[in-house]
């Protein structure tokens, strides 16, 4: 059984939810959706410009994860531009925790005491 996701600290709340080439309707394209933790790492790794090791410790988790992460983004992306597919950005997540919220992740808070 895989480990738990672990919480990921999330700051970009998109404000359009799906790109897609123009002149196709939506529903004759194939959708690759970007997890918001993905979308967070284009946005500090890429937009941003900061290094992975600052980055990763705004979202809360270690390099190699971040890096991960960013990884599957740009695949996504490159995907989506180069094949001619819509690329959804999903809203809701698990273990995903808007920044400035206090409140423990969902994942910490079961489980040990």
């Amino acid at each position: 059984m895989p480990r738990p996701k672990k919480c990921r600290r999330v700051c970009c709340d998109p404000e359009h939810s799906v790109f897609k080439p123009q002149g196709v309707p939506l529903d004759e394209l194939e959708i690759v959706d970007l997890d918001l933790d993905e979308l967070e790492a284009l946005r500090l790794a890429d937009l941003d410009g900061l290094p992975q090791k600052d980055a990763a410790a705004r979202m809360e988790i270690s390099q190699p994860t971040f890096s991960r992460i960013l990884a599957t983004g740009r695949n996504k992306v490159a995907i989506c531009l180069t094949q001619g597919r819509a690329l959804r950005m999903k809203k809701n997540g698990s273990g995903l925790i808007r920044s400035g919220d206090d409140s423990p992740c969902p994942s910490k808070s079961k489980g040990r005491s």
